[in-house]
């Protein structure tokens, strides 16, 4: 319902106007008060499209230019159309930014690492609501055209933190930071340079379905290998378990545990890597905190370890990444 109550603020500020859109959607307006209130993620899209029907915005109109209805199917028309995700993630960028007023987005590459930022000039931060809403449009869209979930190692916003984050980390990513020099999502670049191959006929089926295959899709927030990761997240390295006694604490066998993770296209050293990945970005996003301490805190023998694992998983050193991280103007180049 948090999310419920910001696509309304903007987009449609009178109560009455509010209760009978939200009773066509089948959603009771008396939740709009309940604030541990949960609504089906189908409720939500079909709001979403109704909003942008009675609005012709797409955007809940939280930009000066609204963005008209249609506007998404022409942003997968036009991204399908290139050879490379890359190239079609490039494009719609481009045509996001020439339908949006108030800020415009690009996507850098840097060796291993890619990050999708946007420039807003010198204008006060939007809502938290509002770059997640453009960030749930722009992943959703590229986990499309890539037929996979596109991992997401940090989000990073200009704005202060809001009070409701909890769908916002299912969504995206673990590692939010807000009040930071600029806004931005850092993910690896592997596979990037990979064709996309999406059809006309995929995109009217994926048209038909959104939005609610754009909250949906690739993500299980109650999935075994999330709750894992929550635990690891929670635990310092050195004391993550083995097999074994992850499966006793989870009341499993360690070959249940096997199978189950399988089932989800996991294993447990994968998803021990990734939390080991979003705990670098993280820790190296804090200038105090020394490369020592963070090959530490993530149960390397030594610092040399980590600079070893952490340029094959990103193809940069920690030091080329922490420079990315930190810096508040152009992105700078790693060499």
């Amino acid at each position: 319902m948090p999310m419920v109550r910001e696509a309304l603020l903007q987009s449609c500020p009178a109560f009455e106007e509010r209760a009978r859109l939200l009773l066509a959607v089948g959603i009771d307006p008396r939740l709009l008060d309940d604030p541990d209130a949960r609504v089906p993620a189908q409720a939500y899209a079909r709001l979403w499209r109704r909003l942008a029907r009675y609005l012709d915005d797409e955007f809940f109109a939280m930009d000066p230019r609204p963005l008209r209805a249609g506007s998404l199917a022409l942003l997968c028309k036009v991204a399908m159309a290139q050879p490379t995700l890359a190239q079609g993630l490039e494009t719609g960028l481009e045509f996001l930014s020439l339908m949006f007023g108030g800020f415009s987005a690009r996507l850098v590459r840097q060796q291993g690492l890619a990050e999708i930022v946007l420039d807003e000039g010198q204008q006060p931060p939007l809502r938290p609501f509002a770059y997640f809403t453009l960030w749930m449009i722009v992943h959703g869209v590229a986990c499309w055209l890539a037929g996979r979930r596109i991992p997401i190692l940090a989000v990073e916003s200009r704005c202060a933190e809001p009070d409701y984050c909890d769908d916002y980390r299912v969504m995206f990513s673990e590692n939010l930071r807000f009040g930071r020099p600029r806004t931005r999502i850092i993910f690896p670049a592997e596979g990037l340079d990979a064709p996309s191959r999406r059809s006309e006929d995929e995109r009217r089926r994926f048209l038909a379905r959104a939005p609610g295959n754009i909250l949906v899709k690739y993500r299980d927030p109650d999935s075994l290998a999330r709750r894992i990761r929550q635990r690891l997240r929670g635990l310092p390295a050195q004391h993550w378990p083995e097999t074994e006694g992850l499966a006793q604490s989870l009341h499993l066998s360690a070959s249940t545990l096997r199978r189950r993770l399988a089932e989800e296209g996991q294993t447990y050293q994968a998803l021990k890597d990734r939390v080991r990945k979003e705990l670098a970005v993280a820790w190296l996003a804090e200038a105090e905190v020394s490369y020592g301490e963070i090959a530490e805190r993530l149960g390397f023998a030594d610092t040399s370890s980590f600079y070893k694992a952490f340029r094959k998983w990103f193809g940069a050193s920690p030091g080329q990444y922490r420079q990315l991280i930190l810096s508040s103007g152009q992105t700078s180049q790693l060499n």
